[in-house]
């Protein structure tokens, strides 16, 4: 979370329900201008009577810029001993705000109010954006969906062939965003977010077989997929929140990460990072996650937010490299294939709204080790949990599969009731079957395979001999299961969810090829390890929280 222009950025929320947010950045000085000068501009003071007529409590007194919206309308946070009756809105504590030229004529003459923030522009959002972005899981518990799919014609998806990775993003995300971020303000952080990859083309694709290609989503900081949208959905946050008393809490199950997995949570030295390791699996986890945003007052109290794939924004910014990959191999001329190592389904219902967006698909094939509820479900129209099993694949170690909710409210019609009684059920009795409707709209988008422990690192081991391509085990499941699936009229994309040396151990028992860290990460190797073991409780995680969030303790 770390967009330079926002660094320490102070926003004072002025107004905040149902019908949205506004607020002003109090902090970010606009050195272009003085105060003497707007008030030339704006005709309240005469050029050669600026020196004589401002009192000295005035004269020093900066702009700033409030926000990236109508940055041409001036508002003046101020002390409630200033009121124009219809025209001064009471905030809190004593704060008010006023947006009229006779506040500005008040203060040059010294009957102003006395204390005072003058800026330009504002930050806004629209309804119910602000809590979308900043905490991903709806208050009725279900996850967010946009209302309606962008559609981009044939023209505009062969135009991204050839682009550079950050000029599709905008043009992709943009839609969703609409006005609530600024277009310059978005780019700059596209721009910022993709700038530091490793690989110049972000995500690229390589070729391992006559019509199989590697999309490669881990030249970011943590050498995982989810760099591609973390690094933008870090930066979105402190465009709408500021960092003021930001905590971060990772939880993750203690035994069942890859030793690089575990250092990268355990080794950050900054003291509002917290790495829980719970006595339990991702699906402990996860239930925990989505029990604290279902547990309102402690959600309301700590100013709980997600990252995770149940944020809309991380599903945002993954239907990206969906259009790139795409377009590189010639869609919308030809259809293209993409199969999707899956455990939480976040990463592949991006490459299903790329589809919806217009982007010809051939096929989306979800690729499960032996912890294959979703490969079952596909096949026979029953999702049922079963009790998980450790791979050497451990990120879909999953039997609760969270983004699955959002594929059943698609093929459901948008129908909500529906979607509820299949996740009651599913809470209440551990499965759920599936009408044939929507179940006959999966099959038409999605197929499915799974791959055992024996597979995968033959998989690793025949790629290496065959390919000289070295093949993490989550992405060489991807792999083994791509060949059942193969037509070779079709280019199958098979997405490379993590580099090799995140999982050295399995990679060298399979290949006997040790896979090296980037030397940015082997210090991380040996550094000192911080993380807080605790049992898998709603009760005990919530409690530790509260313990150590700044934002919890402030209410004190």
């Amino acid at each position: 979370m770390a967009d330079s222009r926002f660094e320490h950025s102070v926003i004072y929320l002025c107004s905040h329900s149902d019908q949205g947010a506004m607020g002003l950045v109090v902090n970010q000085v606009a050195r272009h201008l003085s105060l003497e000068e707007l008030l030339i501009q704006l005709d309240i003071l005469n050029d050669d009577e600026s020196a004589i007529r401002l009192p000295d409590s005035v004269r020093g007194m900066n702009v700033h810029k409030g926000g990236p919206v109508e940055v041409e309308r001036g508002f003046v946070l101020h002390s409630d001993d200033f009121m124009l009756n219809q025209s001064t809105l009471t905030i809190d504590n004593g704060i008010c705000l006023t947006a009229t030229l006779e506040i500005l004529r008040a203060l040059a003459q010294g009957d102003g109010p006395e204390q005072a923030i003058l800026a330009l522009g504002y930050a806004g959002w629209a309804p119910g954006q602000l809590e979308n972005e900043i905490q991903g899981l709806a208050r009725d518990g279900g996850l967010y969906l946009p209302e309606s799919w962008p559609q981009f014609d044939a023209d505009t998806i062969a135009s991204f062939a050839g682009k550079p990775y950050a000029d599709v993003a905008l043009e992709v995300i943009r839609p969703f965003v609409g006005g609530a971020i600024p277009e310059t303000d978005l780019k700059a952080m596209i721009d910022e977010a993709y700038a530091g990859f490793r690989h110049p083309a972000v995500t690229p694709l390589v070729q391992t077989g006559a019509n199989t290609f590697i999309l490669e989503l881990f030249h970011g900081p943590t050498l995982a997929f989810k760099d591609v949208a973390m690094q933008l959905l870090g930066r979105m946050m402190d465009y709408v929140l500021g960092r003021e008393r930001t905590d971060i809490f990772v939880l993750y199950p203690d035994g069942r990460v890859s030793n690089v997995q575990r250092r990268q949570m355990t080794t950050p030295t900054e003291d509002n990072v917290h790495a829980l390791a719970l006595t339990g699996n991702f699906d402990d986890c996860q239930a925990i996650v989505k029990g604290m945003f279902n547990h309102f007052s402690f959600r309301d109290r700590v100013a709980l937010s997600g990252v995770n794939s149940i944020n809309w924004a991380r599903i945002l910014a993954q239907i990206v490299y969906y259009f790139v990959a795409g377009a590189t191999l010639g869609a919308p001329h030809r259809k293209v294939a993409f199969t999707v190592p899956t455990g939480n389904f976040g990463d592949i219902f991006a490459g299903y709204a790329a589809v919806k967006m217009g982007l010809p698909v051939e096929k989306l094939i979800v690729a499960t080790n032996v912890n294959d509820i979703l490969a079952r479900t596909l096949e026979t129209g029953r999702y049922e949990k079963r009790v998980v099993t450790p791979t050497i694949s451990p990120s879909m170690d999953i039997q609760v599969s969270s983004n699955f909710e959002r594929l059943l409210a698609e093929v459901s019609g948008r129908d909500g009731s529906s979607v509820r009684r299949m996740m009651d059920q599913l809470a209440q009795s551990g499965s759920f079957s599936i009408e044939e409707g929507p179940l006959a709209e999966m099959r038409a988008h999605f197929g499915a395979g799974r791959c055992d422990e024996a597979q995968t690192a033959a998989t690793i081991a025949g790629t290496w001999k065959e390919a000289g391509y070295l093949l993490d085990p989550h992405t060489a499941i991807g792999v083994h299961v791509a060949r059942n699936h193969e037509d070779g009229s079709v280019p199958m994309v098979v997405l490379g969810t993590a580099h090799p040396a995140k999982f050295p151990d399995a990679v060298e028992k399979a290949s006997g090829i040790r896979p090296e860290l980037p030397d940015n990460l082997k210090d991380m190797m040996t550094a000192e390890e911080r993380q807080q073991v605790l049992a898998a409780e709603l009760d005990e995680v919530e409690r530790f929280i509260e313990t150590h969030a700044r934002a919890a303790t402030a209410r004190v």
